[in-house]
């Protein structure tokens, strides 16, 4: 049913005052299509009252906003800069080579693909690059937190290739890399991709590269969630041992909802034409102009500073849900992830993830290794842009423990983590 736009303020004479997480011509939605900017200004209202603790999600800066809003959103510009099926592509070039340059300057790589639309679209574009359908691929296993793109029966990946899936060690969580050895030795693959959706330590990308010269493999990292971490100095960058690092713009990083594509100089030409036209028509300008913003910023000493806070905050964090009586896998965490199991509470992953809506905290259910059961994978990187601190986390993991274990005291923890949320809003004024 249509959404009701908020009644006009006393003073609707006067024009408000413009807000960052809105466009400034927002008025002129409101005016022309109620029901949308009334759906706009729930999401924002939803956004800046809850906690907000998926690991993929974080907060753009207004300047990100309003690149994401801008005309380059007109703009058709298959191919890449100089070379253009339209014409007056001249800014858009511009853009295109900003963003490129501030890539390779951020991340230390000969060569940046920034017109991916998703880190799907990144992870497919490096596979058509590289390989051929039915060649083999050894990916992190599914159930241990590998990506959709890292065999899953239902998409491309797991159609196209045939993927052994490499796991970890039962008591410690940590990836085996005797068994990632052993599995490339027995199926000789044609590539070997590093990176998982909830695993919260740093992958060691020597030993993968070491694995992969051994049987002469590609060695692909996909770098989606720790990508932001690395442009921060908060976490080891794939680059020097990759031959091509696939990453979103958005998660730590700050960015637009995008992909990109790092590598060297001599798989450059391969890639770019595994986007274009392979497997992607017209680049969006507006996103690539707001990604060459986020680089920007990610290149500051406030971003470093931020990046080591997501980690640190995380840290707090696992600590704090351990003392609430979760299991915390790896007994702790590297990045901005933590992943826990609320089954010494009693109750099961699903039934605690919506315990904590009810609650007002948002996250993601996630696979648990060696075992069928579903835990909670969340992140610090939103909470930490919005200005909360240690102390804050600490609170979180309390307001996180009684969520799950009184279910039907919703209504007043409710009230408690609108006050922490509206304490910190993502974009103040």
């Amino acid at each position: 049913m249509p959404v009701t736009p908020p009644a006009a303020p006393a003073d609707a004479g006067v024009p408000p005052k413009p807000r960052a997480d809105l466009p400034p011509d927002f008025d002129a939605l409101l005016r022309q299509d109620p029901e949308v900017a009334g759906i706009l200004l729930a999401e924002s209202g939803r956004q800046s009252s809850g906690l907000q603790l998926i690991a993929a999600e974080n907060f753009t800066s207004p300047a990100v906003l309003a690149a994401l809003g801008s005309p380059l959103a007109n703009k058709y510009a298959e191919g890449y800069p100089g070379a253009r099926h339209h014409g007056g592509c001249e800014q858009a070039d511009a853009a295109e080579r900003v963003a490129v340059r501030r890539a390779t300057t951020l991340f230390g790589a000969e060569h940046a693909n920034v017109q991916p639309h998703s880190g799907s679209a990144a992870v497919l574009a490096a596979y058509a690059a590289l390989l051929r359908p039915g060649d083999t691929v050894l990916a992190m296993g599914l159930p241990y937190g590998g990506h959709l793109t890292h065999g899953a029966p239902g998409n491309f990946s797991g159609r196209w290739f045939e993927f052994a899936g490499y796991g970890v060690d039962p008591d410690s969580g940590l990836i085996d890399y005797s068994q990632v050895r052993a599995l490339a030795r027995a199926r000789r693959p044609k590539a070997v991709v590093c990176g998982s959706i909830s695993y919260p330590r740093h992958p060691d990308y020597a030993a993968f590269r070491e694995i992969a010269d051994e049987v002469g493999a590609y060695l692909i990292a996909d770098a989606a969630h720790p990508m932001g971490l690395i442009a921060g100095g908060a976490a080891p960058s794939p680059v020097p041992y990759a031959d091509v690092v696939c990453a979103t713009t958005h998660k730590v990083l700050r960015g637009p909802r995008g992909g990109m594509i790092l590598c060297g100089a001599e798989l450059a030409g391969r890639i770019d034409r595994a986007v274009f036209p392979f497997t992607q028509g017209g680049a969006q300008m507006h996103t690539v102009a707001a990604k060459a913003v986020a680089f920007g910023e990610a290149a500051t000493p406030a971003y470093a500073v931020y990046a080591h806070q997501v980690v640190a905050h995380a840290r707090v964090l696992a600590a704090g849900l351990e003392a609430e009586g979760f299991g915390v896998t790896t007994d702790g965490t590297d990045t901005h992830l933590v992943v826990v199991d609320p089954a010494p509470l009693g109750v099961d992953g699903r039934t605690a993830r919506d315990r904590l809506l009810a609650a007002g905290m948002v996250l993601d259910t996630c696979a648990l290794p060696h075992g069928d059961t579903r835990g909670l994978r969340l992140g610090t990187a939103a909470v930490t842009t919005q200005g909360m601190d240690e102390a804050d986390m600490a609170r979180i993991a309390a307001l996180f423990g009684a969520a799950v274990r009184e279910g039907d005291e919703a209504g007043r923890l409710r009230a408690e983590v609108r006050e922490l949320a509206e304490r910190n809003p993502p974009y103040p004024g």
